[in-house]
Order: C-alpha cells, then structure tokens, then sequence
C-alpha cells in the first residue's frame, strides 16, 4: 500500500487548472479534497463512494436546515457538513484522475449530485423560512425561489455551453478548433472576484442560522450578487456559442 505522502504527491500532479477558480476553492477546497482523496484511495474507496459520501454529508445538513429550529448549535453543525461534503465533491474527481477509475457514470453521479444539492439546498432554507421564520413580510418566502432558480440556471446553462461548445467543435472536424484562451498566468483578481459564486464561501452563510435576521440578509446579499453572475455568465456564454456559430 503507497504510503499517504506519495499519494498525495500524485494527488498534487492530477489537479485541474487553477484557471476560473476562486480563492476559496484554490487554497481551501481543493487541497481538503486532496487530504480525503488520499484517506478514501488507502482506504479502498471508489470515486463513485466518495461522490455518495459528499451527497450524504451536503443533504443530512440541508435536511436539518428545513427540520431543526435554527440554533447556534445547528449553525456550526450544518456548516462543517456542507464544507465537509463540498469538500468530498471535490475528493471524488481527484480519486478518479489519481487511479484513473472516472468515466461517464461517475460524472453523471456527481452532477446528479451536484443538481439535487442546488435544488435542496435553497428549497430547505424555503421550509425554513416558513417554518421558524419570523418573517417581516410573507414575501421573503419568494427569495429562496428566486435564488434557486439563478443557481439551477447556472448550472443547466454551464454545461450545456460546455457539451454544445465540443460539439461544434466536433462537427467541424479535427482541422478545426475553438479558440484557444491563453495560457498566462492565473488572474488573482478574477480568483477574487469569484469568490462570491464559489459554493464554499455560499455555504459559509448557514453560520449565521443562529441569528434569523443575519442569516436573511446574508442570505438576500448572495442572492442579488449570484443573480448578478448569472446575467454575466449567460451573456458571455451567449457570445460565445454566438462565435462558434459564426466562425
């Protein structure tokens, strides 16, 4: 058996690029990940486990948010889940480029996974709201849906520009190519910049479960600036298939 030290040596050689990744994701997430890769490969794990074991953390905490009475308690306890879990999303493809066991189906898993816990995740602070919520007015019980809608959005449109992008890419035959953006270096801004949409740092509003009122705004905060992202990255996505289209 590799001892922990080599395997997360190897670990670090199969990253994805830190190109378009936030802060949080670069320096938090994704070395976590490499830690619980490492544990779940001496440990005889497949990628696919894994993937069911993020899901298992992320929807057990969604779970006590729309059950449990927010506390301070549940706060910190539904946090370390989802980072827990979030962190596990990331351990799952590692595990797979590491032992090169990933395919369509472990792909498949993980954005089914990844889909319910965007469906979930606003639904359950909905149940809450409705719930535990002393809400200013019944409208609140609208935000929820909105942000859920601006996060499945997101996510449906992303990767159908990826999947739509390769097969205009294929169709166009092997003499063809899309563009290729260039290698330079990472941008520190646009990792900062990204930080507001990056699943991690969302998550890191639930530690305000035990104050309702922070918890709302914080809440309402994330869902204006995911909004904000949606526009831009569906115009800029727009262009682009635009592009390809015409070129």
């Amino acid at each position: 058996m590799e001892s922990t030290g080599t395997v997360l040596r190897a670990l670090r050689g199969a990253q994805k690029s830190a190109k378009g990744v936030s802060l949080y994701s670069r320096y938090v997430n994704r070395p976590a990940g490499r830690l619980l890769a490492a544990g779940a490969h001496r440990a005889g794990m497949t990628p696919n486990q894994v993937t069911l074991t993020s899901a298992l953390f992320t929807y057990g905490a969604l779970a006590s948010v729309a059950l449990v009475e927010p506390s301070w308690t549940l706060a910190v306890l539904v946090y370390a889940a989802l980072a827990v879990g979030f962190a596990f999303d990331s351990a799952d493809g590692q595990l797979a480029r590491l032992t090169g066991r990933g395919g369509p189906d472990g792909e498949w898993l993980d954005h089914v996974v990844d889909c319910g816990k965007l469906v979930l995740v606003h639904t359950a602070v909905l149940i809450s709201f409705y719930r535990f919520g002393e809400l200013p007015s019944d409208s609140w019980l609208l935000l929820p849906l909105g942000f859920q809608l601006a996060a499945v959005v997101t996510f449906c449109a992303g990767l159908l520009r990826e999947q739509l992008g390769k097969a205009a890419v294929s169709a166009r035959g092997p003499s063809w190519a899309e563009p290729a953006t260039p290698a330079g270096p990472v941008s520190r801004v646009r990792a900062v910049a990204l930080l507001p949409a990056d699943y991690g740092v969302f998550c890191l509003v639930f530690l305000l479960l035990g104050a309702p009122g922070a918890f709302r705004a914080g809440y309402a905060a994330l869902a204006v600036v995911h909004t904000l992202f949606l526009a831009a990255f569906l115009a800029k996505w727009f262009r682009e298939l635009k592009a390809l289209r015409a070129g």
